[in-house]
């Protein structure tokens, strides 16, 4: 029995849930994001139990979310951007870097740039190996294929590897440009392998790129999870924002909210799950007394359990453009002009197809940067423009790009409070390139990026080098070049650690509970004992799949145990 009014009624999902008057469920998940969105469908999925949803973010509604090439605004914008970006990075000129976090229905995968990578198969071998059991390659295969519903579209790849029947529209773009091909045979000629589908058997190697575009619209985790399983009878959504995690007698509750100027209380009758962002997350776990004791007691937070490594272990990608004039009319630059953006514009409003139909990372390469490399750590987004994140098209007109940056960094940075206030921002430091094989490994990816773009293939578009510019050649040139232009990728991760119990700096247990309290569980990009090799949608949709398996107190799916390519002369080259 629920009270509603002060009136006693017999609970049922519908009860509870129609019209969100009464805010109480089994299962509370803050955040709609990758794998809050994934969690929402497959907790709401039998009927048995009602799941609410907190967010903060609105309707993603409209062609800067929903056309892929637009994606360059609504990760600059207010209203989908939670706006952070980092403390002064010292080894990047005291920059501040953008970091942004979706806040909108589906999260940053409404934001994001739509590239579909689930990572390589050692990355999560290495995750079981250092203490997060289960979650070796073999085990998170299953759930990589149960999300997905992949199109090969004639173009290659091995469909037993791959998963057809998910709710996650899986697909490549259609690679008319020239340039593509181009980067492709490149990379051959190079004397690199080349791959037919990186999420596949063999990742290593250059190939065509895949998204998270279907029929022309950005397949976000909302698109795919979240607006379906609302239509359900036991699953609502409340627009709000969370304040902290209310546990009594070490036992979440509920979550504290705001919302209309009233602070209330969600109340959850079994388990409240975070799935907030590896910023939001390790912020409301330390607003709600779960971090370093030391920490809290600087903001006077009471501590309900000591836990190291709650905001610790911070991870990104970082990334720098080497672009490239092109001496044909070619590229995307004859589009960019006020004409060209409303005709692209148009044709995807009206039929969905289009330049406006595709991400334009339609081009990948994942390469190992040296010889005793086991697996690639090197990853190439290729575009057919000069043109940065924000959308600002180079000076110099037509040209083409490469996005390229090491993949496994040993830098470390630190998400803390500035204060015990839930509206103030998080203090983020990255702690960018603190190692110097960061910067030995940018080198090499410059250096590589330039041999690629100087092969035959590249013969008839090749102009002069826009960025960094043919004078930019000794260490001490291209470390200048590093610490004035990286750009982070956008794949922060990390700060909530998956480990064993016994780790000190585990904030979650291999089953996603957090360690010292009952009843609370993480599950998004946090939990990531290490960062994958890629962009971070795919294994972050997994992690909610798999989480909700857990949740549910199911046996997991049955291991897979598929061997990967491993390249024979990983030993003695780099290619």
């Amino acid at each position: 029995m629920v009270i509603e009014s002060g009136v006693a009624v017999k609970h049922s999902p519908t009860a509870a849930m129609k019209g969100s008057k009464l805010a109480e469920a089994d299962f509370v998940i803050v955040g709609s994001g990758s794998a809050g969105a994934a969690m929402a469908y497959r907790l709401s999925e039998d009927g048995k139990y009602s799941v609410l949803v907190l967010e903060y973010g609105g309707t993603d509604i409209g062609p800067f979310i929903q056309m892929p090439a637009a994606l360059s605004y609504p990760m600059n914008m207010k209203r989908y951007d939670w706006g952070f970006s980092s403390e002064p990075e010292p080894n990047l000129g005291n920059r501040r870097l953008a970091t942004p976090r979706g806040k909108v229905i589906g999260g940053s995968s409404s934001i994001n740039g739509m590239v579909y990578v689930r990572g390589h198969a050692m990355d999560f071998d290495h995750w079981a190996e250092t203490g997060a059991a289960g979650w070796g390659y073999a085990d998170v295969l299953p759930y990589f294929k149960r999300m997905e519903n992949w199109h090969d579209s004639g173009h290659g790849g091995d469909p037993s590897w791959r998963g057809n029947a998910g709710p996650l529209h899986v697909t490549r773009g259609p690679r008319k440009n020239p340039l593509f091909h181009a980067f492709v045979e490149a990379g051959k000629q190079a004397g690199f392998e080349l791959t037919e589908d990186y999420n596949g058997e063999k990742q290593e190697g250059f190939g065509p790129m895949e998204q998270t575009v279907w029929k022309g619209r950005r397949w976000s985790a909302a698109n795919a999870y979240l607006k379906p399983a609302l239509k359900r009878d036991n699953l609502d959504l409340i627009r709000c924002f969370a304040r902290k995690v209310i546990i009594e007698n070490g036992r979440a509750i509920g979550v504290e909210i705001e919302r209309g100027g009233r602070v209330e209380t969600v109340r959850a009758r079994r388990e409240v799950i975070l799935a907030a962002s590896s910023i939001n997350t390790p912020k409301l776990l330390l607003l709600s007394g779960i971090g370093p004791a030391a920490e809290l007691a600087e903001h006077d937070i009471p501590v309900v359990a000591d836990r190291p490594g709650v905001g610790k272990n911070l991870q990104d990608h970082l990334e720098v453009y080497i672009q490239q004039a092109s001496t044909q009319p070619i590229t995307l630059y004859k589009h960019w002009n006020l004409f060209g953006k409303a005709l692209a514009g148009a044709q995807w409003l009206f039929f969905k197809n289009g330049i406006g139909a595709s991400n334009q990372f339609e081009s990948a390469a994942f390469l190992r940067s040296a010889a005793g490399v086991d697996y690639p750590d090197i990853q190439y987004h290729f575009l057919p423009m000069a043109v940065r994140y924000d959308g600002k098209a180079a000076a110099e007109g037509h040209g083409f790009q490469a996005h390229v940056g090491p993949m496994r960094s040993p830098s470390r940075g630190e998400i803390t409070l500035k204060s015990a206030d839930p509206a103030e921002d998080p203090r983020i430091v990255f702690n960018y390139m603190s190692h110097e094989k960061d910067w030995a490994d940018f080198r090499r990816c410059m250096r590589l990026t330039r041999e690629i773009f100087a092969q035959p293939a590249f013969d008839p578009y090749r102009g002069k080098e826009i960025q960094p510019g043919a004078d930019v050649q000794s260490d001490d040139e291209i470390d200048g070049f590093i610490r004035e232009h990286a750009e982070s990728a956008y794949h922060p991760c990390g700060t909530a650690k998956m480990g064993s119990a016994s780790d000190p700096m585990a904030v979650v247990d291999p089953e996603c509970r957090v360690i010292g309290v009952e009843a609370l569980r993480v599950a998004d990009s946090s939990i990531f004992p290490r960062i994958t090799n890629g962009n971070l949608n795919a294994p972050s949709i997994m992690v909610g799949e798999k989480a909700s398996d857990h949740i549910l107190g199911r046996h997991p799916l049955a291991p897979e145990n598929a061997e990967p390519w491993m390249n024979p002369r990983r030993q003695t080259s780099d290619r």
